[in-house]
C-alpha cells in the first residue's frame, strides 16, 4: 500500500497511528477520537470515572449497562475462558492491582497479609461471578475488570469499521504494534524480539488481516512482575515470553496472543482460526506449519526454531 498521509494519537494508554493513501477528513479524524475516548471512559480501570471503575467500587454489585458492541468482546472472552480452561479472564483486574499494577501505578505488590486475605475470600471468575443479560453485567460484589488481553484490539476493529464506512478501503491501524491491514499489496512486519528492541526474531508477511503481539517485558516492574498473569493462581508466567499472532480480526488475534502464554495451540485451534509464534523463556520459537513469514533463526525441526 502505498502511503502519503499518517494519523497519529495517543490513546488508551498507547500511541495508536493510521497509515491511509489519502488524508483523512476532519470529520472523520473526530469520530475516531470520539469513539476511542468512549472506549476509555467505558473499559479503563485506570480512570475513576469509568464504567469498570464503577464496578470496582460497588460494594455489593449491581446492573450495570455496557454499549451495544460490548457483546462482541464479551463473547470472545465467555469463549477463551472455556479454551484456555479459565487462565485468561477478565477479572484478573484484582490480581493485578495486588502485584501493583494498580490505577495509581504504584509498581508495589500488597503485603503479604492483603494478598492471603483476598485468597481466602476466593479470586473471582468470569464464569460464576458475572452474569449477563444482553449488554447488561449484573454482579453481586465490586469486581475489577481488565480487558486489556483483547480490548485494544478490538478497539482497532471499531476504528477499522469506521474507516470502512467512510469509503477508506486501504489502510493499516497500529495501535503500537497491534496492528490491522486492508489493501492489495501484502506488508511485511517484523517480530519484535521481546528482549532486545533493536532486533526483531522473524517476519509476518500480512494482507488483509491482523497480527497483535504480547510480551511479558512490555508492562514488566520488578523480578518475575509482568502483566501476562494465570488468573487461576493470580501469578505471572514464567514458561512463555513473547507470543505473535495473526487472524481475520484483530480482537481474536489479541485474544490469542494472551491465551498462547498458557495454553498449546492445537487446543486454541480447536475454537479459532488462526497461526501464530510464540517464544519460550529458554529461547526456542514455536511457529504454525501455516504461518506465512520467516523466523532468522536455526531450525531445529518442523514447527519449532
Amino acid at each position: 500500500m502505498l502511503v502519503s498521509a499518517q494519523t497519529a494519537f495517543d490513546a488508551i494508554g498507547t500511541r495508536w497511528l493510521i497509515d491511509t493513501e489519502e488524508p483523512l477528513s476532519a470529520g472523520l479524524r473526530a469520530s475516531v477520537l470520539e469513539r476511542t475516548r468512549d472506549f476509555d471512559a467505558t473499559y479503563s480501570r485506570f480512570r475513576p470515572d469509568s464504567l469498570v471503575s464503577r464496578i470496582a467500587a460497588a460494594p455489593e454489585g449491581g446492573r450495570f449497562r455496557f454499549p451495544d458492541d460490548s457483546i462482541v468482546l464479551f463473547r470472545l472472552y465467555d469463549r477463551l475462558g472455556v479454551a484456555t480452561d479459565g487462565a485468561l479472564d477478565p477479572l484478573v483486574g484484582r490480581a493485578l492491582e495486588l502485584l501493583g499494577y494498580d490505577a495509581e501505578y504504584s509498581l508495589t505488590p500488597a503485603p503479604d497479609a492483603v494478598r492471603a486475605r483476598e485468597n481466602r475470600q476466593g479470586r473471582a471468575a468470569w464464569a460464576t461471578d458475572v452474569v449477563r443479560d444482553g449488554t447488561v453485567l449484573v454482579t453481586r460484589r465490586p469486581l475489577v475488570i481488565d480487558v486489556g488481553a483483547a480490548g485494544k484490539g478490538y478497539l482497532v476493529d471499531l476504528i477499522a469499521g469506521m474507516l470502512r464506512e467512510a469509503g477508506v478501503d486501504r489502510f493499516v491501524v497500529d495501535a503500537s504494534g497491534d496492528l490491522l491491514h486492508a489493501g492489495r499489496s501484502v506488508i511485511r512486519v517484523g517480530l519484535e524480539h521481546p528482549f532486545n528492541p533493536r532486533q526483531v526474531i522473524g517476519v509476518a508477511n500480512l494482507r488483509n488481516r491482523a497480527l497483535c503481539a504480547s510480551a511479558v517485558t512490555r508492562r514488566a516492574w520488578g523480578d518475575g512482575l509482568h502483566h501476562v498473569l494465570d488468573a487461576r493462581t493470580g501469578s505471572p508466567v514464567t514458561d512463555v515470553v513473547a507470543t505473535w499472532v495473526v487472524a481475520d480480526e484483530t480482537v481474536v488475534a489479541d485474544g490469542l496472543a494472551t491465551a498462547l502464554f498458557f495454553t498449546d495451540p492445537r487446543r486454541l485451534a480447536e475454537t479459532f482460526r488462526f497461526t501464530y509464534v510464540r517464544m519460550h523463556a529458554d529461547g526456542r520459537a514455536e511457529y504454525a506449519p501455516d504461518f506465512d513469514g520467516e523466523l532468522f533463526t536455526t531450525s531445529e525441526g518442523q514447527g519449532s526454531t
